[in-house]
Formats: C-alpha cells, structure tokens, sequence
C-alpha cells in the first residue's frame, strides 16, 4: 500500500492506494507548528480506525504547497512508518513539459493535478480547475505542456475576509443560494460568493479557450473540496475530487 498526503494551507488531504486504487481518503485541519510525532501518530491512528494495518504502508508520497511542515511530516513518516518518503519537488520526473517561466514556482499541488491528468485523459487538452483554499486553474496541452494558468481566493479565504474586514458582516455557511437576489444578509453573501465564482470560472475558461484552445475542446477538470458545490452549473467534463492524491502516486511510481 501506498500513503499520500497533499499538505494544503488549510488541510492535509491524504489517501491510502492498493493496486494502484484508492481505498481510504481522509482530511486533517493544517496547523503550523505541529511536530512530527503528532503527525505520525495521527497518520497511524486514522490507518487503525479504518482497519488498514499501518504495517502494510509500503511507500509514502508527499506534495506540500506549506514548506515548513515538511521537516515534520519527514520525520514523522521515518518514525512512525520506518519510510523516507517521496517528496514531489522541482528537479523529479512528472512527465511534463514545464513551460512556466520559473518552474520553481508553480505549486506541488498544481503539479501533482497535471501530472494525474495527463494520466488521465492521454492526448487531451485540459483545463484543471481546484478548489481549495485558493480557486487555481491550470493548462495543459495534448503534448504535455505545462502552459500556467490562473489563481483566485477560494471560497473560504472570501468568506474569512469578508467576516474579518468588514464591520457588520458575519461568517456564514457555504451553501448554494436559490436566488441571485438575497433577501437576508446571509443569502445576499452567498449568492456574491458562489455566483461571482461561478461567473469568474466562465470568464476564465472562456479566455483560456481563447488564447490556446482555438481549433479543438479540452477536457475540463473539477477538482478540491468544493469542486461538488458546482457540479450543477454544467462547468466541468468531469470532478474528480482526489486528482491531486492520484498525482502524487503517479509521481511516486515514475520516480522509483
């Protein structure tokens, strides 16, 4: 079996694969500070609950997009999992022609969601949209270039700085409203924040399909937490919510 963790900036997203199929996903809230015993005890623990042998964990692959957790995550999978693992990073194979202008720079994370789709839908152009805690889209050729993409605030970080810039404007569930026009201050956030997302995505995949994608569709990809939130405005060929976890397998396989 092999464990993947995606660290995020607001969650660990994590995966158990056997056979090259996703047996177990799980979620822990990101914290900075927290040390690699807590991390490996809890890796353990949510193995156990789930009646998966943390024995029988034979690779572990790891994307961070939080550079300082990974000096804890490090330690606690050789602690606790006897396993150096795999950290997706600049410099290992993913299959990709990286055409960014600093490849440094392009996120794990964002990586890892290419690297699944090029698996994926071979010979395809793709436009990959995830939803975490920020809304990022990236572009991907048929041939397997990495073009870039967009980066938006995601639904929760609009909703946090609503409630923490704003005097009178409170936190609020992320729901789908019935109407654009709210009748409440609740409703009227919600329609601002899901309706202006929605919109914002359409502008984008309007204007990437402008600049690349002229002459043929590419398949459009939903991804993240929230990616479900907007299976209903017809945005995506398809959601996929663990793309970024099955990334990180592929890599840990390519680079063995």
């Amino acid at each position: 079996m092999i464990l993947t963790l995606d660290i995020g900036n607001t969650q660990i997203f994590g995966g158990v694969f056997s056979d090259e199929k996703i047996i177990l996903n799980f979620r822990k809230s990101t914290r900075s500070g927290f040390s690699s015993d807590e991390i490996g005890i809890f890796l353990r623990q949510v193995l156990r609950e789930n009646n998966i042998k943390p024995d029988l964990v034979k690779g572990i692959g790891v994307c961070s997009v939080v550079p300082d957790l990974v000096y804890s995550i490090r330690n606690g999978c050789i602690k606790y999992f006897n396993n150096e693992p795999f950290v997706l990073e600049p410099g290992i194979k993913t299959g990709l022609k990286i055409k960014y202008l600093n490849p440094a720079e392009v996120g794990a994370d964002r990586i890892a969601n290419s690297i699944a789709g090029i698996k994926l839908f071979p010979d395809k152009d793709l436009i990959i949209i995830d939803f975490g805690t920020a809304t990022t889209f990236d572009v991907v050729t048929k041939s397997k270039e990495y073009l870039g993409g967009a980066i938006m605030p995601g639904l929760k970080v609009s909703v946090e700085a609503l409630e923490s810039k704003t005097a009178k404007l409170s936190a609020v569930e992320l729901e789908i409203p019935s109407k654009a026009v709210g009748r409440t201050t609740k409703e009227s956030i919600q329609s601002g924040l899901v309706f202006g997302q929605v919109g914002a995505i359409k502008e984008l995949i309007l204007r990437i399909k402008e600049e690349q994608f002229i002459e043929s569709a590419p398949v459009i990809i939903g991804t993240g937490g929230f990616s479900h939130m907007f299976r209903e405005f017809n945005l995506f060929d398809k959601i996929i919510p663990d793309l970024v976890l099955r990334g990180i397998f592929i890599a840990y396989q390519l680079n063995q």
